[in-house]
């Protein structure tokens, strides 16, 4: 039988005529047999109140047993009661048996009630904190670590000061006695894995993220027995490097020939020397960005996590603004230019392979453009080029000289003109020097402008060829990207 609600309309009253809910020629017309007549109710309320509501909501969830609502006018007991009421729903399952009958009884007459103290609910208010004891150092941690390289499977949570690290700077923070290849190895195959997908070398973290480490098969090291000497010498000698200091930040004058960081056959580098600068609280001044091993200039240095952290965005945003000199063979057509193209390693799975001029869309390419601008030239064989990179590929600024026509004087990889000779007094050594970086204050904001001087080999090929080092630099108001 289908009949429609009865109206809201209708007066209600006991004794009301027979309803007309039913269409014409069924069962519901007056009169006839089956009459539907509706039900006698005292007009009270809404049909359905708040209380059925909150009672058919309870039964869909499963939860009618543990939260049974109050009935409409029936005050909890006390605020204290049911506050205990309500927690002990939320108490394990097991707690269940002997809970209830202690709530029953008045706190004064529990034998715990001087020691146990009442749960309190999430919105009671707040609550005082119980003193935090003081976490590891960075040194311990770095030691615990050390200790389960060869545990099996791990899983590591990124912390805040590590956002925007790349995952293979990340691994080797982790893992100091992993070397650089072998980290690299686990994240080409696969084996490591970023909230359950497979990253790239190159990828950056955010906090929060878990980061799953394979098996790394490898004898803990013991931890080498520092020499006072050689560390106070290291530190003499990175100490004489530094352009510019700060409690956040420093800037050295990385030299020619120091590579930046440990490699086959590597045993001096700029990330090792740094070990003799550790603080008492294990934090070791890191690295922020790279130059390869014969470019000479300013190299950023950082004090803390946050700081390298706060730096390298810098560097990712393009905020950073480098300016860099070189002595090419040749004269370029055009005396201000721009250069893009998109690069690739010719050897994927090498790290220090030449790169290459690609296509859009080739395995691996990435977009790479820099802009430069001749400064003088001598006898129309030699030029002064000064070259501002907006991105940071490897060895870009080589690959791009080369592109156009001019390699960079010196450099073993890119330059390939033949019968091609050196003039007389002129080193074979690379003439790259990252001149100029101005960058913003990890802290504050505010610019830093740090220069540096030209390196031994570059300030005698200058002076052999008359340029003026102090001249104008016209790729500093260069365009920008």
């Amino acid at each position: 039988m289908t009949t429609r609600p009865p109206s809201r309309g209708g007066s209600g009253r006991k004794g009301a005529g027979p309803s007309r809910s039913g269409p014409p020629g069924r069962a519901g017309r007056p009169g006839k047999p089956g009459t539907f007549k509706r039900p006698e109710r005292e007009r009270t309320g809404p049909r359905t109140s708040a209380l059925d509501a909150a009672q058919r909501a309870a039964q869909g969830r499963g939860e009618a047993a543990k939260h049974a609502p109050w009935r409409p006018g029936q005050e909890p007991r006390d605020r204290e009661a049911h506050d205990e009421q309500d927690a002990l729903t939320r108490a394990p399952a097991e707690a269940f048996d002997e809970a209830p009958r202690r709530a029953r009884r008045p706190r004064a007459e529990r034998p715990d009630a001087a020691e146990a103290p009442r749960p309190r609910r999430a919105d009671a208010g707040p609550r005082v904190a119980a003193p935090v004891a003081e976490g590891p150092t960075r040194r311990e941690q770095r030691a615990s670590a050390s200790a389960t390289l060869a545990s099996g499977v791990q899983t590591l949570i990124v912390e805040e000061d590590e956002a925007g690290m790349r995952i293979d700077r990340f691994l080797t923070t982790r893992f100091p006695q992993l070397p650089f290849t072998r980290v690299q190895s686990i994240v080409r195959k696969g084996e490591l894995r970023v909230d359950g997908k497979r990253a790239k070398p190159n990828d950056r973290l955010e906090p929060g993220m878990s980061v799953r480490v394979p098996p790394l098969k490898l004898d803990a090291l013991a931890e080498r027995p520092r020499s006072a000497a050689r560390d106070a010498t290291d530190a003499d000698f990175i100490r004489s490097l530094i352009l510019y200091e700060d409690a956040e930040m420093m800037i050295l004058n990385k030299p020619f020939g120091l590579a930046v960081q440990g490699g086959s056959g590597t045993v001096r580098h700029v990330d090792g020397l740094l070990e003799a600068l550790t603080g008492k609280d294990g934090q070791k001044p890191r690295l922020v960005h790279r130059l390869d091993k014969d470019t000479a200039g300013c190299l950023i240095v950082a004090k803390t996590r946050l700081a390298a952290a706060t730096l390298a965005k810098s560097f990712r945003s393009r905020s950073a603004r480098k300016v860099y000199w070189a002595l090419t063979a040749g004269v370029p057509r055009v005396a201000q230019g721009r250069i893009s193209t998109y690069l690739a390693k010719e050897e994927p799975t090498d790290a220090d392979a030449r790169m290459r001029v690609a296509k859009h869309g080739d395995e691996g390419a990435a977009h790479a453009l820099t802009y430069y601008a001749m400064v003088d030239n001598a006898a129309q064989k030699l030029s002064w080029l000064s070259l501002k990179p907006v991105t940071g590929r490897t060895h870009q600024l080589r690959a791009h000289a080369a592109h156009i026509g001019h390699p960079i004087v010196g450099d073993p990889k890119y330059f390939s003109i033949e019968n091609w000779e050196l003039p007389g007094g002129i080193q074979n050594r690379l003439h790259l020097l990252a001149r100029r970086i101005v960058i913003p204050h990890p802290r504050t904001g505010k610019p830093v402008d740090v220069t540096a001087p030209l390196p031994p080999h570059m300030a005698q090929s200058w002076n052999l060829l008359g340029f003026d080092a102090s001249r104008y630099d016209p790729i500093v108001e260069a365009p920008e990207a």
